[in-house]
């Protein structure tokens, strides 16, 4: 994704943090739970609009390992941040799932975000899908498919948004929004 879309994970980002104008703590995460700054390794970074614009530009040029696959991060960040009196939201920026397979990670995160006595989930899980993993590939084994495939049931499961683009282009609109 680094190589094809990372300007338009940003903008999207940058677009994510303006809807939410202010808010309690915000964190970031890549796909293996590494943090983006860690000196707040496991607590939430105060929501400032210096640190806003630190998060975009250190974005920039964030690289670390990754195994194509959200899964890692997503648990690791409902692990540390999952709270009995208070629910947050987490978006999943992402193009790929290079795992086995889908219903083994649907049943690890309905165990951890487990469904309240109000019949919801303390960690509301959206995504936004990258197509960069579409072109030129087809069949089930597609990363990209699989990663729209996963987001869509964790999003539906856990009361969220999937956003699926549809071009990698930043001028281009959004594709279609399914709402769980």
């Amino acid at each position: 994704m680094q190589r094809n879309a990372w300007g338009l994970v940003q903008k999207k980002l940058a677009e994510t943090l303006k809807v939410y104008p202010k808010v309690k703590g915000i964190q970031i995460m890549n796909d293996m739970g590494n943090y983006m700054f860690s000196q707040y390794r496991g607590e939430w970074i105060p929501d400032t609009p210096a640190r806003r614009r630190a998060i975009i530009s250190n974005l920039g040029t964030w690289q670390s390992f990754s195994n194509s696959s959200p899964v890692e991060g997503i648990e690791a960040a409902i692990r540390t941040f999952y709270a009995l009196d208070k629910k947050i939201s987490l978006y999943v920026f992402g193009d790929e799932f290079s795992g086995n397979a889908i219903q083994p990670v649907i049943d690890a995160v309905d165990r951890i975000n487990k469904v309240t006595k109000d019949v919801t989930r303390r960690v509301r899980i959206h995504a936004v899908g990258f197509p960069v993993m579409l072109r030129d590939q087809v069949g089930h084994g597609n990363t990209g498919e699989r990663f729209a495939t996963l987001m869509r049931i964790l999003s539906h499961k856990n009361g969220g948004t999937f956003v699926g683009l549809k071009s990698t282009r930043p001028e281009t609109g959004m594709g279609k929004l399914k709402r769980g």
